[in-house]
């Protein structure tokens, strides 16, 4: 009887000593942001804003960073520039974008350098008949499928661009 009570005891102990492990974790930094829903880029209890797409297209580049520029790709392993701007979208914004550069630049609305904003998509003429997309940052900035460079952050200034930058379209409305 008493071997029965000790083994009772230490199983009830264990279990009590188990349940206070999971009760006295640190939360970790994460919950100081907002909490995410099943989309990991968008905030439950916030509309769109400014600071959270801002948050979101980070946590997306971080994601992407140095993956591979592949004509046609559409995965980590190599992606072009208009599946990187397709693959964003539907990611972080749940809103659908056509597959190619030239089909994304006849939707959305166009608007000036000056009045763009985070998540707007920034177009380039980069042969006769060749384009390139990216999702602008700001600060002049964007995020693309780089050909030789793979996912990279590049700036407006940098004379490539610069020379060759054609338009800018929004998608999303702004908040």
């Amino acid at each position: 009887m008493r071997l029965f009570y000790s083994a009772t005891c230490l199983c009830f102990g264990s279990l009590f000593l188990t349940g206070c492990e999971t009760a006295s974790v640190t939360p970790d930094v994460t919950l100081v942001t907002p909490p995410l829903t099943i989309n990991p880029y968008h905030s439950q209890e916030e509309s769109v804003t400014i600071k959270n797409v801002n948050y979101a297209l980070n946590q997306y580049f971080d994601e992407w960073k140095g993956t591979p520029y592949r004509w046609g790709g559409s995965s980590k392993k190599g992606i072009d520039c208009s599946a990187f701007t397709q693959h964003a979208y539907h990611t972080i914004f749940e809103h659908p974008l056509p597959r190619t550069t030239i089909q994304q630049v006849k939707n959305g609305t166009k608007v000036t350098l000056s009045n763009a904003s985070y998540g707007d998509l920034v177009f380039f003429k980069t042969g006769s008949r060749r384009y390139h997309v990216g999702i602008y940052i700001g600060e002049r900035e964007f995020m693309h499928a780089s050909t030789s460079k793979g996912v990279i952050i590049s700036t407006l200034d940098n004379p490539y661009w610069s020379t060759r930058f054609w338009q800018i379209r929004s998608y999303v409305t702004s908040p």
